[in-house]
């Protein structure tokens, strides 16, 4: 059965947190492990031009994606995107239909020209998922991050729609 995509309420705030409390989640973000839920309490103020999306499995969120509207009058046109799936959940389909609801949105109801994002090197799932969605890397940012006591690289990836 497939997920249901929504857009996250108040009440998935400790579901969400539960997600990025996770080892292989936080390890391929920048969250640090150990974070309050106050830390989480912004995903769910109003804000303008974001979109809080959730992945519901059976009635448990088992993943969130972010899709935050550039506000400057200039990028507007532009998105860029963050996401994480539960551990036991990851390689099941949840990550490609959070993508497939964001980059809907972004199509065909936002107008957006471009939707963008940032992955590290080493993560070779989800830079494949970004690929078979249309995501090209535009560029590589050398020591961009530290994990497990390493500098780590990230891909900068976009996807353009074509408006022709």
């Amino acid at each position: 059965m497939p997920p249901v995509i929504r857009h996250a309420e108040p009440a998935d705030l400790a579901a969400v947190k539960a997600i990025y409390d996770q080892p292989s989640v936080y390890a391929n973000t920048l969250q640090l492990p150990f974070q309050p839920q106050a830390k989480w309490q912004s995903l769910f103020e109003p804000q303008p031009g974001f979109y809080n999306l959730v992945a519901e499995l059976e009635g448990q969120v088992v993943g969130q994606l972010g899709l935050q509207v550039m506000q400057n009058p200039r990028r507007r046109h532009v998105a860029e995107i963050g996401m994480g799936v539960a551990e036991p959940f990851q390689g099941q389909g949840i990550g490609s239909a959070l993508l497939r609801a964001a980059l809907d949105l972004a199509d065909n109801w936002l107008a957006l020209r471009r939707v963008e994002l940032l992955v590290y090197s080493s993560n070779e799932s989800a830079i494949a998922l970004y690929e078979r969605f249309g995501f090209e890397v535009e560029a590589e940012l050398a020591d961009y991050a530290y994990q497990y006591g390493n500098y780590i690289s990230a891909l900068v990836m976009s996807r353009l729609r074509n408006t022709a």
